[in-house]
């Protein structure tokens, strides 16, 4: 069999979703099962490259993870420039900041390499469709991270429509959102970096969880037609990694009604200002004619309209139906696989086989677009349509 190799400089990985996700969880992983098999005679294997700016967490990395895999620690270089120059690297990715991404980018279209990088791409729709642009005129092959779309919950609910299962939908309802803890008590520190809460650092819940709604809601539900948003900062003060205070500038809680252009409403709670008391971190709501499903990010329970409950609205006794039975729990039909990984696999396939793609950076635009006019709705408190790109 044919182990063909396949250069990747992994660019801003050393943060916790870079590492975890992206370095561990999928490149890893894909070394450890042997790489990408594509059929009996050839297998796609990763060669990464980690670069950064701190050379004490790439070395650290590097260490961690190198030897499991190749008997000696990953390459890693603070030296963006050598592995940029260097044609055995096909693929760059970048996991760095919002805000560094374009200057990356550009540096990758010069140097030739397919580009996949993490969302949002930009802060600004014209920002995200030059990206794109850059790439699509360069024909370099180009991907955004839409990782949702493979989780196993986001599955089962495709899985159910093309069952039929829903008859017509009604509406979608997602809930989303987590207590992000402020770091001022010294025993519950802060879980997410502190540059999420500053609007001047690309930081802000409408920037980052839009982009997930509107690829999900597109890809399950149909194209988004218009948005109404509302968007907050509960918690005007935080705690830095420093130790510091510092004043939260970005929105950490937002409320927003999407309708699809088929007349759907979809809305979407998002916050990290909520303490958890559903199934999950995230759960989103399908109701139809003929059935509901409510998905976490894994699990996802049904309910047909044979086996709805008939309740009489009566407040003057205890609720006599327990609202929590009647429900199925869907049963795994297949393997459910990292929801990045998979994605990974599908990119590397497309850089070496010119398989299809369709997860671009002008795709990522659109959930830029859908933030950014959110940001617009808020602040004109009024429904915008939101055009194609």
């Amino acid at each position: 069999m044919e182990t063909r190799s396949i250069g990747i400089i992994l660019n801003g990985v050393t943060g916790r979703m870079g590492t975890n996700q992206h370095l561990v969880r999928s490149i890893i992983a894909i070394m450890k099962q042997g790489g990408v098999k594509v059929n009996d005679d050839l297998r796609l294997m990763p060669d990464p490259i980690l670069t950064g700016r701190s050379e004490t967490k790439l070395k650290a990395l590097a260490e961690a993870h190198g030897p499991a895999v190749i008997g000696k620690p990953l390459k890693y270089t603070t030296d963006l420039n050598a592995p940029m120059g260097d044609k055995q690297y096909q693929i760059f990715f970048d996991a760095s900041g919002t805000l560094q991404r374009a200057g990356f980018v550009e540096k990758a279209v010069k140097a030739g390499k397919a580009v996949y990088c993490e969302k949002p791409t930009a802060v600004e729709t014209s920002e995200a469709l030059r990206l794109a642009k850059l790439c699509e005129s360069a024909k370099l092959k180009n991907g955004v991270v839409q990782d949702k779309l493979w989780l196993p919950g986001m599955r089962k609910i495709k899985m159910l429509r093309q069952q039929g299962f829903f008859g017509d939908i009604l509406s979608v309802r997602g809930e989303f959102g987590y207590w992000v803890f402020t770091g001022e008590i010294d025993d519950q520190p802060a879980q997410r970096p502190s540059w999420n809460y500053r609007k001047e650092d690309g930081g802000g819940v409408i920037i980052d969880m839009f982009c997930h709604w509107q690829y999900v809601i597109a890809n399950l539900f149909g194209p988004i037609k218009s948005v109404l948003a509302h968007g907050n900062t509960d918690l005007p003060e935080r705690v830095a990694e420093s130790g510091k205070k510092y004043k939260a500038t970005a929105d950490d809680s937002a409320y927003a009604l999407f309708q699809l252009e088929d007349g759907t409403i979809c809305q979407f709670n998002s916050s990290w200002c909520t303490r958890v008391r559903r199934d999950d971190l995230l759960t989103i709501q399908v109701d139809g004619t003929k059935g509901t499903c409510v998905a976490g990010l894994r699990e996802a329970w049904v309910q047909s309209i044979a086996e709805t409950p008939k309740p009489i609205w009566n407040p003057d006794i205890a609720q006599p139906i327990n609202f929590y039975e009647g429900w199925q729990k869907i049963p795994a039909a297949t393997e459910y696989d990292n929801a990045f990984k998979i994605q990974w696999e599908l990119f590397l396939r497309h850089v070496a086989l010119d398989e299809p793609f369709r997860w671009t950076l002008r795709e990522g635009a659109k959930g830029v677009q859908l933030a950014e006019m959110g940001l617009q709705s808020w602040k004109e408190r009024r429904w915008l349509d939101v055009p194609a790109l």
